[in-house]
């Protein structure tokens, strides 16, 4: 089994999801769990920050309550974890690098398991947003769950 989970989050239902099924993931052999939330330029949410030094102050420290209400809920379900946040200043390839960020920390941390939400993008949505869960499955020298997000819609209306 599994003794060092990383998990990615990042606010979303499918991270969420993620969430869920790395805390269910410790449960069973007590592996040690860890929290991941990578903040960049376009993390902030809400009021736009006035200057440079609020706009990394206020994602920093949007970035520190989901971290915090991530490790709330596992501490409920009685797995003790720990969190990071990652920052990421650089403009650019911002999906490869973030998933560079993730995969980075997995390997100083000895994960042996990451897991993280996908949203199952295709086609042109994915080859212009591309996906940070696409870059840690070629990236990472260790498992990779990926979590899909919600239900997705049968072809045909169905």
């Amino acid at each position: 089994m599994y003794k060092r989970i990383l998990v990615a989050i990042d606010g979303s239902k499918t991270s969420e999801r993620a969430l869920q099924e790395g805390i269910a993931l410790a449960k069973e052999p007590r592996a040690r769990l860890r929290l991941v939330h990578v903040v960049d330029e376009f993390t902030v949410q809400g009021e736009t920050p006035s200057t440079p030094a609020d706009f990394w102050k206020a994602v920093r420290k949007a970035g520190a309550r989901l971290l915090e209400s991530a490790r709330a809920r596992a501490a409920k379900d009685g797995i003790d974890a720990e969190t990071r946040l990652a920052e990421m200043r650089t403009f650019g390839s911002l999906v490869r690098r973030v998933s560079n960020l993730i995969v980075e920390d997995a390997r100083r941390w000895k994960a042996d398991l990451i897991v993280i939400g996908t949203h199952g993008r295709r086609g042109l949505s994915k080859l212009l947003l591309g996906s940070v869960a696409d870059g840690v499955v070629r990236t990472a020298g260790v498992s990779v769950l990926l979590i899909r997000g919600g239900a997705r819609k049968a072809r045909g209306g169905r």
